[in-house]
């Protein structure tokens, strides 16, 4: 009976040490997991949908767009000048899109970059703009 007894409690502080959100994996989990989503949906405006999953909700959020403009490169001459062009001008039209997986108390349980301007998000949701 002892040993029963000593194993469930064992067993309860066990659990009693975990916790719903799991470790960070990146920078952005890191800023905002166990955030209140109000304030992430403050900071940023509001997500573009949103899903229902058993206890918790998924919101589909898209923004910081930025315009990013990279001028031509070109060549040194011996004497300093400007010479071939190696690299052209070009546009680069950034934005960021994540998936926040939101409990039933409001708080982010998981946040997730989606597409491929990562280096982008990573940037704009943890700047200290973000904070």
């Amino acid at each position: 009976m002892n040993f029963r007894l000593m194993t469930v409690a064992g067993l309860a502080l066990a659990l009693a040490g975990c916790t719903t959100v799991g470790p960070a994996t990146n920078a952005v989990e890191a800023r905002w997991n166990g955030q209140p989503a109000g304030i992430f949906f403050a900071k940023f405006g509001p997500p573009i949908s949103d899903v229902e999953s058993g206890s918790s909700t998924v919101y589909a959020w898209k923004g910081g767009y930025k315009t990013r403009r990279t001028p031509a490169e070109y060549a040194k001459t011996s004497d300093g000048k400007r010479g071939k062009k190696i690299a052209n001008a070009r546009t680069e039209y950034l934005s960021c899109s994540v998936q926040l997986t939101v409990s039933a108390d409001y708080v982010i349980r998981s946040i997730r970059v989606a597409g491929s301007n990562s280096d982008w998000c990573t940037q704009f949701l943890t700047s200290d703009k973000a904070k």
